[in-house]
């Protein structure tokens, strides 16, 4: 299916975003998410479904100052 991650087009096998995060060599702990514009928990990432075309966004902290 067709998705756009962080903004780029993605051609994925994931269909939820726990698989998706996985697929994509995230750490899942150290970064926080969002499908379609809504933030999806960690522990909510396995249910949280992909369809064709979602926009998943996957933002992990930066250090420095």
């Amino acid at each position: 299916m067709r998705i756009d991650l962080n903004g780029e087009p993605l051609v994925t096998a994931a269909t939820t975003l726990a698989l998706l995060l996985d697929e994509q060599g995230f750490d899942a702990a150290c970064v926080a998410t969002a499908l379609d514009g809504a933030f999806v928990p960690r522990g909510q990432r396995a249910a949280a479904v992909l369809s064709d075309g979602a926009r998943v966004e996957v933002l992990a902290p930066m250090q420095g100052g």
